[in-house]
């Protein structure tokens, strides 16, 4: 095993060819991560025809490295302008965007890119050192479980819109959940809520109501409001390296909250259906629920970038386990990967282990080795990125608005979303305007239509006998204490009271 593991890491840096596709990979990820909308998916798909023929071990370096280092720049735009680059950066925007409003963008990137490699890094040896034991540990989720973990994730809403806000996020958080129901009900297969609109039979476009719900009505607040996008005075309108350490620094401070969501985001990513978006939140609200002062949640937080960046770049070495032992994709992103390795030869089962394993170990080093990469072109070039803050928002707005449109109707090439889009913005500025929490809508949405399809499947299986099942009782009795400590915490007066707003 030792050997086969140096081996590989040996095969891979040596080689001029693979370590050149690399580069090139992670350059293309990035530029795809850091644009609204265009997610790793469009990415992959697009690729496909550049590796065909290509070496089984090079094809498949460059593919997952090119996928992989998505997440580390899409908390750019997120931080610099409130835009999610897609739904997995929605949960760093409530953060990251304050901060750059207060004239620390630079302590918000460092952080977060930092954050984001460290995480991939990490999520890359939770994989390693679950090869020995991977079988049983993925076998053992059934639909039960699938449905009870998706419950404990929307059971968060309740910590991310505490004290008065509440009732306000639980009600956002409904709305959420019941447009997770439109699309093709998962036991009959007819359309619910779509009538004869096919492009509403897959559902409510994740990327679209992420970027109306958060993007627009940010970019409608900053033309109204004019001026730059940060409100720090004059003097401190100039990008601090100083300050970009100080941030990078903020990821060793928060090891333990780093390590934590690290394993979280993997053991997610393990986890088939749930995908990244689910990490981040959940990993999100274990940042508030675990912190000293998440009164500060919402306001600016630095933990509030690092945990969901953290957890979302985690999420991909997780999610490739399954993928390549079982032929089953960790989330979205690994289905379209998936077809790509097996258009390259690449057959995935249990003899990926037996006769494959140097490819496995290639694969886990090409994690590691492309976001080292990813993190250093980042933190060079964040220093031209990060100055955007300061110019005229009012310049900025109409280009950023065309780039949503587009990115919204290149995610599934649906003119109709364009409709949703201008729907979905109003009703997020109006949550804007009001003072309501949005992201309690982005949790019910993601994880809506997952617990819904868990449950028709586990009633199925077992009937209402599958909450006695004794991994269920465990995550049972997890939602429980969960739910018993936001009551108890919210009946306190206003002590530590979360006030999130956006």
């Amino acid at each position: 095993m030792i050997d086969v593991m140096f081996g590989a890491l040996y095969g891979l840096v040596t080689s001029p060819h693979i370590m050149g596709l690399m580069l090139v990979a992670v350059v293309c990820g990035l530029l795809v991560g850091v644009t609204p909308g265009i997610g790793g998916k469009l990415s992959i798909a697009m690729a496909i025809p550049f590796v065909y023929g290509m070496d089984m071990v090079a094809g498949s370096v460059f593919l997952l490295a090119m996928h992989a280092v998505n997440g580390t720049s899409g908390q750019i735009s997120s931080i610099m302008f409130g835009i999610p680059g897609d739904g997995d950066d929605a949960a760093t925007t409530l953060d990251g965007y304050p901060l750059a409003k207060k004239g620390q963008a630079a302590r918000a990137l460092g952080a977060s890119i930092t954050a984001s490699g460290v995480g991939g890094i990490l999520g890359a040896a939770v994989f390693a050192l679950m090869i020995p034991v991977l079988e049983p540990i993925v076998l053992m989720f059934s639909p039960a479980e699938f449905f009870l973990v998706a419950l404990l994730g929307i059971s968060f809403i309740a910590f991310l819109s505490s004290g008065d806000k509440i009732v306000k996020g639980l009600i956002v958080g409904f709305y959420g959940l019941m447009l997770a129901t439109v699309g093709m009900d998962p036991q009959t297969g007819t359309p619910r809520y779509a009538g004869d609109m096919l492009f509403l039979w897959d559902g409510v476009s994740l990327v679209t109501a992420v970027l109306a719900l958060f993007a627009v009505p940010e970019m409608i607040a900053l033309g109204a409001k004019g001026g730059a996008i940060s409100a720090a005075p004059m003097e401190d309108k100039n990008f601090s390296y100083r300050q970009l350490l100080s941030g990078v620094m903020e990821v060793p401070r928060n090891w333990w909250l780093v390590t934590r969501t690290s394993v979280i985001g993997a053991v997610i990513g393990m986890i088939p259906g749930l995908g990244g978006s689910a990490a981040a939140w959940l990993c999100y609200g274990h940042a508030v629920q675990s912190s000293k002062h998440p009164e500060m949640f919402g306001r600016g937080a630095i933990e509030g970038v690092i945990a969901p960046e953290t957890a979302s770049n985690a999420k991909e070495g997780g999610s490739l386990l399954p993928t390549l032992f079982f032929g089953i994709p960790g989330s979205s992103g690994m289905a379209v990967l998936l077809g790509a390795f097996l258009i390259l030869g690449i057959q995935p089962g249990a003899f990926m282990i037996t006769e494959h394993l140097d490819l496995v170990w290639t694969l886990i080093w090409a994690l590691v080795v492309g976001n080292l990469i990813a993190v250093s072109i980042l933190l060079f070039v964040c220093r031209w990125v990060a100055v955007l803050t300061f110019v005229n928002g009012r310049m900025l707005v109409p280009f950023i608005l065309v780039f949503i449109a587009i990115g919204c109707y290149v995610s599934e090439y649906q003119w109709q979303n364009l409709v949703v889009l201008v729907l979905f913005s109003a009703i997020g500025y109006g949550f804007l305007r009001a003072g309501w929490p949005r992201a309690p809508f982005v949790i019910g949405l993601v994880l809506g239509s997952k617990a819904e399809e868990s449950l028709n499947q586990a009633l199925q299986l077992w009937g209402y006998a599958f909450f006695l099942r004794p991994l269920s009782l465990v995550l049972i009795g997890m939602i429980v204490a969960l739910m018993s400590y936001a009551v108890y915490r919210n009946m306190r007066p206003s002590r530590h009271q979360v006030q999130i707003g956006g």
